[in-house]
C-alpha cells in the first residue's frame, strides 16, 4: 500500500502572511469566498448583493487590464523614433518625390537609407541620394537583396 508523503500535509505549509499594500483580484476573491462561507444560514446573502459584488470584481479586473495596457502604450511612446526606425538602415525605401518649388508630384524614387535622425519628435531618414524624408512618407521598404534579384531577372 502506498504511503503519503508527510511533506504534503497542510500543517507543513507555510502560514506566514506577507502584507501587501495593493488589493488585487485574488484578495477580492478571497474576501468574497470568506463572506460566502461565513454567512448566516438563516439570512443568506441576497442574489442582488452577490451580483453587485461580482460586477465590482469584473470592473476592477477591467480597470487593472486597462492600466497595464496604458502603461505598455506609454513605454512604447517613450522609445525614440531613431531606435524605432534604425532597422531601416541599409534597406531600400521608395517614396513619392515632389518638386520643391511647385509642390507638383514627380516620380516614385527608390534609394538606400544611410542614417536615421530625429526632428521635432519625428523620424527622418537620410538617403543615399542625399535626400532627407520623414519615415511616414515611405511607400515601400525592400531589403538590398530583393532589389539586386529583381534587377537580375529583368
Amino acid at each position: 500500500m502506498p504511503t503519503i508523503d508527510p511533506s504534503l500535509y497542510l500543517r507543513n505549509q507555510s502560514t506566514t502572511r506577507v502584507p501587501s499594500s495593493e488589493l488585487g483580484k485574488d484578495e477580492f476573491l478571497k474576501i468574497l469566498m470568506a463572506q460566502l462561507s461565513n454567512q448566516d444560514p438563516t439570512s443568506p446573502m441576497e442574489d442582488r448583493e452577490f451580483i453587485s459584488q461580482l460586477a465590482q470584481f469584473s470592473s476592477l479586473e477591467q480597470m487593472m487590464n486597462m492600466t497595464n495596457s496604458i502603461s505598455s502604450l506609454v513605454q512604447n511612446q517613450m522609445i525614440s523614433p531613431v531606435i524605432q526606425y534604425s532597422h531601416m538602415i541599409g534597406k531600400d525605401v521608395s517614396y513619392q518625390d515632389y518638386d520643391e518649388e511647385t509642390g507638383k508630384k514627380l516620380d516614385i524614387v527608390t534609394s538606400e537609407v544611410v542614417s536615421v535622425s530625429q526632428y521635432e519628435g519625428f523620424a527622418v531618414l537620410e538617403l543615399e541620394n542625399g535626400k532627407k524624408i520623414y519615415a511616414d512618407t515611405v511607400l515601400e521598404v525592400r531589403a538590398k537583396e530583393a532589389k539586386e534579384e529583381s534587377a537580375e531577372t529583368e
